[in-house]
């Protein structure tokens, strides 16, 4: 008798990414099924993927695990791989997952991602070091956990793949800014939540160049060229953003009163100048 064909469940997660989603579509044509978990897409990205044949399921959360949580609720598939809209299956990778899959030596696949940043293959600077845990058989897969750095809570046998995800990120600086203003929020709001020591001027700095130096110095990044340089540049000033956010949030009275308390005194100044 013949052995049952496993299916496979391809979950993106994505928000306003119209002009990465067809292309990570295009590569997922050997799953059998493509789902698409928005998070309150503004632009066109979700009827591109309609019309590319992917189920749409909307789930607006800041939290990467309940996303993906939410996306494994519907997936019909005996595997599950996940996927964002920035990254690509190459040929070769998607043979390597079937392979696997077909003879059953494995519940998880673990894989290396290529990254490229400002159009550039990255080497050095920490991104060789990227690992990401995102196919599974469906039945090992419990669910994943942490609110930005979310990681899998699964049972089996995990094997490293030989071929790389394709990861195309940080496409250009305003990409960048983009990206930062979303996570940096949620880390600055754990490290408060954490206790984090009040932030002044010192701290900042320091934060901002032991980031460079640990990108371009210590994991060479200057290896990597100009980007690479580039790159370190962008995470020292992500790592500042971030502890910006941490003052902000240990301000007493908070941002917010304070702009409030203005907003009254003006609007009470205008009360007594009756006659303008």
């Amino acid at each position: 008798m013949d052995k049952k064909k496993m299916k496979i469940s391809a979950i993106i997660l994505a928000k306003d990414e119209s002009s990465m989603i067809e292309g990570c579509i295009n590569s997922l044509d050997w799953c059998d099924e493509i789902l698409l978990v928005d998070n309150g897409s503004s632009d066109d990205t979700v009827i591109k993927a309609e019309n590319l044949g992917a189920r749409v399921i909307s789930f607006s959360h800041p939290s990467f695990a309940r996303k993906r949580n939410e996306g494994l609720k519907h997936a019909t598939g005996d595997w599950i791989f996940y996927i964002d809209a920035d990254e690509r299956v190459t040929p070769t990778f998607a043979k390597e997952i079937l392979v696997h899959i077909e003879t059953g030596e494995a519940t998880v696949l673990e894989s290396q991602r290529k990254n490229y940043c400002y159009g550039f293959p990255f080497s050095y600077g920490g991104w060789q070091d990227d690992f990401v845990t995102r196919i599974f058989k469906k039945e090992s897969l419990k669910e994943w956990t942490g609110k930005i750095h979310e990681s899998p809570v699964y049972e089996g046998t995990v094997v490293k793949l030989h071929s790389s995800l394709i990861h195309l990120t940080h496409r250009s600086t305003e990409d960048n800014l983009r990206k930062s203003a979303d996570w940096t929020k949620l880390e600055a709001d754990l490290l408060y939540k954490a206790g984090e020591k009040p932030v002044n001027l010192f701290t900042l700095v320091r934060k901002g160049v032991m980031e460079f130096f640990r990108r371009v110095v210590l994991k060479k990044g200057y290896k990597d060229g100009m980007p690479g340089v580039i790159e370190g540049v962008v995470q020292g000033i992500n790592r500042m953003i971030i502890y910006i956010q941490v003052w902000e949030l240990q301000q007493k009275p908070s941002l917010s009163d304070r702009y409030s308390k203005k907003e009254t005194e003006i609007k009470n100044l205008w009360k007594k100048e009756k006659n303008i």
